[in-house]
């Protein structure tokens, strides 16, 4: 059945990888509670974080793009890398700038996973850089880029992936529209209690989407 090769049996090279992303993000975790200010806070979101982490680093090596033509990769690039600037504007990692916000650079301590964030604060922009938002968009760019060079019918997983990805972050753009940084720093505007649920949920879903193309003959 087609549908029996849309969810492969990792290989043990795969699983090896898998191993390292959550070995280096565990131990990098544990580093950054035991040498800076930052605490957990509620466990689910420290989970979270860590997820995104994990699942990022390890479609980043574990994704092995099909060889292409030079206009090809070209093509695909220049779709990921708009791909992952819509992501860092609907995602809160790019804001505008608010009168009289704070400017400059600053590290926030988050929860492992979200933090340290690194902070900036100017003139005609803002940024909220999380390792997990990082981390994890670069992920879904360089799949959107792998179903691109790879598939027949990558336009059609990639649409699918990038809806339900920017779907994630109606929350945060709500929070962003309500609150206009009215909790007094960039990073109080960027994340709320649901953003990270349903965020979380939906990155999930758009690896396993893109990762395997189900339903689209791709294997």
């Amino acid at each position: 059945m087609a549908t029996a090769s849309a969810l492969p049996r990792p290989s043990r090279a795969s699983l090896l990888r898998a191993a390292f992303a959550v070995n280096t993000t565990l131990i990098l975790a544990f580093v950054y509670l035991l040498f800076t200010e930052a605490s957990v806070g509620a466990p689910r979101y420290a989970v979270y974080g860590v997820a995104w982490v994990i699942v990022g680093l390890w479609v980043l090596f574990d994704t092995d793009v099909a060889p292409a033509s030079t206009a090809t990769k070209r093509k695909a690039a220049a779709v990921a890398v708009g791909y992952f600037a819509l992501l860092a504007v609907a995602g809160g990692l790019v804001t505008s700038p608010v009168p009289g916000g704070a400017s400059g650079v600053r590290v926030a301590f988050l929860p492992p996973g979200w933090g340290p964030a690194l902070v900036y604060g100017g003139d005609l922009f803002n940024l909220v850089l999380m390792p997990a938002r990082v981390v994890g968009y670069a992920a879904l760019a360089f799949l959107v880029y792998d179903t691109v060079v790879k598939a027949a019918g990558a336009a059609v997983s990639g649409v699918v992936g990038l809806f339900s990805c920017v779907s994630c972050s109606w929350p945060v753009l709500a929070s962003v529209a309500t609150s206009v940084f009215g909790g007094g720093t960039a990073v109080a505007a960027t994340v709320t209690t649901l953003s990270y649920d349903l965020s979380t949920l939906v990155f999930l879903v758009t690896v396993l989407l893109l990762r395997w193309r189900p339903g689209f003959g791709t294997s």
